[in-house]
This record gives structure tokens, C-alpha cells and sequence, in this order.
């Protein structure tokens, strides 16, 4: 995923590094399905499941953090390393915040359980959005094991769907509130929940401009698609 070093060594350490956040990756999905099983289920266990993997996402972050300051310390990387190991740094915290988005839609599922009222709301309706995250997130993935700045553009531009989905549940679950008041704080927990997707596809963005940083060298964080697209060409 990078050009070869001198130093074999240095080449095990970077592959070394890079299969343990595309393993947290792997990780952090799994949450998602779990989460959303559990909301299409209402299953409280799988719920649970998903708040205990948060011990392993968080432990595993620590240990990725742990061997950069090692690799930075002891090999002090010339500028195009140092973007690698900084962007891998960015990448591995935003996969763990994605880890804290599933546990949260765990959290709101068991809520939403325990109130007896969240079957009468559109939980179906958060399917598509929360998909179209986690699809995110896998082609973020993808990218970043290929370093593919052209993958990574096209991941940002269909960030709006994502946000697409977010708008219509609201304004659905709005709809429902007005019409039926005892729904009010059910649907506030699906509020929060959805909202929890919703970060989720902005993680999946986050990771794909830390990729074209990491290609082109080139921070587009608040840059406009344009420039994100010319700074890959």
C-alpha cells in the first residue's frame, strides 16, 4: 500500500500496522450489522453483544496508537511516511467513534425495547440509510488498503445520500410526533439513533479524505468537491 523503504524491517512494521486498523475495520462493521439486526429483530442479547465488542475496539485503538508513537520514535519518518502513520493516527480514531456510534444505536435499541412502543414506529425506514453507511464505510476500507485517491473522491460524493436518508426519516418521524404525541419519546430515541447513522457515513468521509492525503498530500477537509477532485488528478 506504499512504496518499499530500505529497510525490510521498517516495510514489516507499516504492514504490520495497516492490517491491524483494516482488522478494526472489519470490527467496527460487524458492529453495524449487529446493531441493526438488533433494531430489526428487537433483540435485546445482540444489543448487548454489540456494547461488549466495544472493549475490543477500544483496546484495539490503543494498540495501534501505541505502535505509531513507536514507529515514529524510533524510525523518525521522512515527510511522506509521517503523512502515512499521521493519517492512519486520524483513521484509527474514527473508526473507534464508529465503534461508539453502533454501541449507542445498541443503547437506543434496548431503550426502545424496554419502552414497548418502538415497534410502532418506522424502524424499517432506517435500513436503507444505515446500509448505505455501513457501504460507506466498507469502500473506506477498500480505499485505504489500496491507497486509491480516485476511490476516495467518489466515497465523499456520495456522502449526500447518507444525509439524504437522514432528512426524510426526520421529517417522517416528525410526522409521526405530531400525530400521535404518546410517540414523542420513542421517536426521540430513533432520533438519536438515526443521527447515529448519519456519523457513521460522516466517519466513512473523514477516512476517505485522510486517504487522498496520504496519496496526494493534499488536506481537503474543507475543500469543495472540486478542489478534492483536482488535487487527485
Amino acid at each position: 500500500m506504499y512504496e518499499k523503504h530500505l529497510s525490510t524491517q521498517f516495510d514489516n512494521e507499516l504492514n504490520s500496522i495497516s492490517s491491524k486498523v483494516l482488522e478494526l475495520g472489519g470490527l467496527v462493521e460487524s458492529q453495524i450489522r449487529q446493531a441493526m439486526y438488533a433494531l430489526a429483530e428487537f433483540s435485546a442479547e445482540v444489543a448487548d453483544q454489540v456494547e461488549q465488542d466495544e472493549a475490543r475496539v477500544n483496546s484495539l485503538e490503543l494498540e495501534i496508537d501505541r505502535e505509531l508513537s513507536n514507529i515514529i520514535a524510533r524510525r523518525q519518518p521522512t515527510a511522506i511516511d509521517l503523512r502515512l502513520l499521521l493519517a492512519i493516527s486520524k483513521t484509527t480514531a474514527n473508526l473507534e467513534r464508529v465503534g461508539d456510534e453502533a454501541a449507542k444505536i445498541a443503547r437506543m435499541v434496548k431503550r426502545l425495547i424496554d419502552s414497548g412502543k418502538g415497534s410502532r414506529l418506522p424502524t424499517g425506514d432506517l435500513r436503507r440509510a444505515a446500509d448505505l453507511a455501513a457501504e460507506q464505510l466498507r469502500r473506506a476500507l477498500d480505499a485505504f488498503a489500496r491507497l486509491s485517491a480516485e476511490d476516495a473522491v467518489a466515497i465523499i460524493k456520495d456522502d449526500d445520500e447518507v444525509d439524504r436518508e437522514f432528512e426524510g426519516f426526520v421529517r417522517k418521524l416528525i410526522t409521526y410526533m405530531v400525530e400521535d404525541p404518546r410517540t414523542i419519546t420513542a421517536s426521540l430515541d430513533l432520533l438519536t439513533l438515526a443521527k447515529a447513522i448519519e456519523r457513521i457515513g460522516d466517519h466513512a468521509k473523514n477516512i476517505a479524505e485522510f486517504i487522498i492525503y496520504i496519496v496526494m498530500g493534499a488536506d481537503v477537509r474543507h475543500g469543495t468537491l472540486e478542489e478534492m477532485e483536482a488535487a487527485t488528478r
